[in-house]
C-alpha cells in the first residue's frame, strides 16, 4: 500500500504563494493616463492613480499652462481624485510628469486607441 500511496497525487493549489504573500506583481503603483472620445472630434484625457500627498490642484494649474487646454479635478468613489483634460494630452502629460520627477517613465501606463 505504501507504493499506492505515493503516486496519489495530493491537493496542490498553484495560487496559494501568489495569495499568501503579496507577490511583485500587483504592488506596484501606476498612473494611468487615457483618452475618452466625447462628441465628434472632442476627447478628454484623464489622468489617475497619482499619489494622494500631491496638490492635485497645483499639478492641474501647471498642466493647464503648460498644454494651454481647460481641466478640473473629480473626485470619483472608486479611483479617488482623477485630473481631466480637454483634449488628447497622453504623451505631453506623461512627459510632463517624468520631467517634473513626480513619477517614474516605468509607471506610466497610457490607454487609448
Amino acid at each position: 500500500m505504501s507504493e499506492l500511496d505515493s503516486q496519489i497525487p495530493t491537493a496542490f493549489d498553484p495560487f496559494a504563494d501568489a495569495n499568501a504573500e503579496d507577490s511583485g506583481a500587483g504592488t506596484k503603483e501606476y498612473v494611468h493616463i487615457r483618452v475618452q472620445q466625447r462628441n465628434g472630434r472632442k476627447s478628454l484625457t484623464t489622468v489617475q492613480g497619482l499619489k494622494k500627498e500631491y496638490s492635485y490642484s497645483k499639478i492641474l494649474k501647471d498642466l493647464k499652462k503648460e498644454f494651454c487646454c481647460n481641466g478640473t479635478v473629480v473626485q470619483d468613489s472608486e479611483l479617488g481624485q482623477v485630473i481631466q483634460l480637454q483634449g488628447d494630452q497622453r504623451k505631453n502629460v506623461s512627459t510632463f510628469l517624468v520631467q517634473a520627477g513626480l513619477v517614474k517613465k516605468d509607471n506610466i501606463k497610457i490607454h487609448g486607441f
